[in-house]
């Protein structure tokens, strides 16, 4: 990148949680990744000579090609590990495994089953660990997912988001991402699904410095007057024996035309539609939505690579020990 490209200047070495970076850093991040994106000639050998090494125990389409070929594009050396078979942990200790390949590579992007595994890393090894997910957060998706809105709104003052379905990962990273800029969330779930509470708190206190609004109820009237509806899976990778009780759980909150329309109510314009993908179409989204006008799923995924290079640049690039 050039001397008057926008570089974000973290506090933190890893991403673990989204809750790792403040306002100003994500700000950054988002100038850095706008910048590149309209002209991606700047990414040219930000990472020359840097491995970058990526431990996936989860299938992926979105996360796995926007990390890789991000990485190609910006001249450095991706490396995939399918841990699908075998967890990370597994073969040999976690810290074993952080303190070998610390020594070769300058990067861990890892997509696990159990956060804990990435805390353990992270404490265990001298470069820079990347959450690609894990069953607490999804902090790139999170990222990409508010560029996105930044994009589509020019700002992020003053947006509503609604998150209806299951607490998740997902919805955790969008809470504390929302509770960071002052955006007003609510997340809408069935009982029993809500979002954890340790989130929440931290979200919370994030909020009182913010302004940022946060609401979680089970009643779907409370998707009036979002800007943007965002859904989920209602079942995630690893949730299969439990797919038939949580489906009985879920009936009603599919998001439908009609739903959108609640949430448009009172707007100027209608609200927009969002997903993570993968989407299961007809269950927690129906076709209608997914392929309208609002529906930004696609522009969520693209962005999913720009974001991400922002932030390999921020950590490994030439600029970033400056």
């Amino acid at each position: 990148m050039t001397d008057s490209t926008p570089i974000a200047s973290l506090s933190t070495k890893d991403l673990l949680s989204i809750a790792d970076l403040d306002a100003g850093e994500i700000t950054a991040l988002f100038d850095s990744a706008a910048a590149t994106k309209a002209d991606p000639s700047l990414l040219r050998g930000t990472l020359a000579g840097k491995s970058v090494i990526m431990l996936f125990e989860k299938a992926s389409l979105r996360t796995r090609v926007s990390f890789e070929v991000g990485i190609a594009k910006m001249g450095g050396h991706p490396m995939y590990f399918d841990h699908s078979s075998q967890r990370i942990g597994q073969r040999e200790a976690v810290k074993d495994y952080a303190k070998n390949l610390e020594r070769w590579v300058d990067c861990i992007i890892a997509r696990v089953h159990d956060h804990k595994v990435l805390v353990e890393m992270a404490a265990e090894t001298r470069v820079p660990v990347i959450n690609a997910l894990s069953d607490l957060e999804h902090p790139c998706q999170a990222l990409a997912d508010f560029f996105t809105l930044r994009e589509k709104f020019g700002t992020l003052r003053g947006l509503r988001l609604a998150y209806v379905g299951d607490g998740n990962n997902v919805c955790h990273s969008l809470i504390l991402t929302a509770a960071t800029f002052g955006v007003d969330i609510t997340a809408i779930t069935p009982q029993g699904f809500e979002p954890q509470f340790s989130v929440l708190k931290a979200a919370l206190d994030k909020a009182k410095i913010s302004g940022s609004t946060i609401t979680v109820t089970n009643k779907l009237s409370a998707v009036q007057g979002h800007h943007a509806v965002y859904t989920d899976t209602w079942v995630s990778m690893g949730q299969d024996k439990q797919a038939s009780d949580r489906h009985a759980a879920f009936e009603g909150y599919t998001v439908d035309e009609a739903l959108m329309a609640r949430a448009s109510s009172g707007l100027e314009a209608p609200a927009v539609f969002m997903h993570c993908l993968p989407a299961h179409r007809g269950v927690e989204v129906t076709d209608q939505v997914i392929d309208s006008p609002q529906s930004l799923v696609y522009e969520q995924a693209e962005n999913r690579m720009h974001v991400q290079n922002a932030l390999l640049g921020a950590l490994l690039g030439s600029q970033a020990s400056r």
